[in-house]
């Protein structure tokens, strides 16, 4: 047996929008199940993500920390944003990412993990990228608002946040999954060996 997920989609007699917000919206679909009944399913529509663990050459990763009010805290986060665009390369997005939130650019990029952040409630798919050769960007700072307007910088050890995610002191799920993801692949075939940056994305399709 291959231990693989695989594309599946199950007759939906009905779906309606109840709620639409400025980036997403809540979907209720009714899905046949496979003994022939149908129950509602409700869920986040949402665009898709992509997050940057930027692993600079003394071994430390870029981190930022920043309010979250859904969950009422400070957390621990490696850049990321939402592909705002429908087909928006995850590559430039992210590349944006790292240089709005930490004004660094990055000469190598991989793909790190492709997720899906919470597949029962929500359609949400994240890329996280690996970007290694960092710098400081050219010019002027992107002006940031909001809940980025209180933001915290750091570059922490490996070894420090992979202490942090074990203790369950850091929460965030790209941060858990990217450190975590990090660590293995160092361990193993190592992170040239990693997907290169253009690598497919059935989730969310882009144009090259």
């Amino acid at each position: 047996m291959t231990i693989e997920d695989t594309p599946e989609e199950w007759e939906i007699r009905s779906t309606e929008i109840p709620f639409r917000g400025k980036k997403t919206a809540v979907r209720t679909d009714e899905v046949v199940m496979p003994d022939g009944t149908a129950v509602t399913r409700d869920y986040q529509v949402h665009p898709g993500s992509v997050a940057v663990v930027a692993l600079d050459d003394a071994g430390r990763v870029l981190v930022l920390r920043q309010y979250r009010h859904p969950v009422r805290h400070k957390l621990w986060e490696v850049p990321a944003g939402l592909l705002d665009v429908p087909g928006e390369n995850p590559l430039h997005a992210a590349q944006r990412e790292l240089y709005e939130e930490a004004h660094v650019k990055a000469e190598d990029w991989r793909v790190l993990t492709d997720v899906y952040t919470t597949p029962g409630g929500c359609d949400e798919a994240v890329r996280i990228f690996l970007a290694r050769e960092l710098s400081e960007a050219e010019g002027e700072r992107f002006q940031v608002e909001d809940e980025e307007a209180d933001m915290e910088l750091a570059r922490v050890p490996v070894a420090e946040l992979l202490r942090g995610v074990l203790a369950g002191e850091l929460h965030n799920n790209c941060l858990v999954v990217g450190v975590l993801s990090l660590v293995a692949a160092r361990s193993g075939d190592g992170l040239d060996a990693l997907r290169p940056a253009l690598a497919p994305w059935p989730a969310r399709p882009f144009d090259a």
